[in-house]
């Protein structure tokens, strides 16, 4: 089986075919990435696509299509991507094992690049 640098979650898959349908663009998926940004060093990025950046990662789940933007790949190996939904707003999530910190106002964290060895040992023993 091959490794995902990423996943989804049904909410997030779902909220990202909405996307797709309702745009008033051709769009046929999303590109994730990092910034530099905030207090704790980086945010994530999310754009549209309508033709995939050649080099990207590309990660289809649940249906939908991710690129991932190799810069970031080291950053969200074994991240799930989340859509939530609460009386205040709604917004993709990121559950990243890579995260160290994060700042109080939620605008950035802190990533590590994965550790290869401990993801190669993991799969070699599951």
């Amino acid at each position: 089986m091959p490794f995902k640098i990423m996943s989804l979650s049904d909410a997030a898959a779902e909220r990202i075919a909405e996307i797709i349908e309702d745009s008033e663009k051709p769009v046929i998926g999303l590109r994730v990435g990092i910034k530099n940004a905030g207090c704790a060093g980086v945010s994530y990025t999310m754009d549209y696509v309508s033709e995939p950046v050649p080099g990207d990662d590309h990660v289809r789940d649940h249906g939908v299509d991710v690129w991932v933007d190799p810069k970031a790949t080291m950053y969200l190996l074994g991240t799930v991507m989340d859509f939530e939904q609460t009386k205040m707003g709604a917004s993709f999530t990121f559950k990243n094992p890579n995260q160290t910190g994060a700042c109080g106002c939620g605008e950035s964290v802190t990533l590590k690049p994965a550790d290869l060895k401990a993801i190669a040992e993991a799969r070699a023993g599951a």
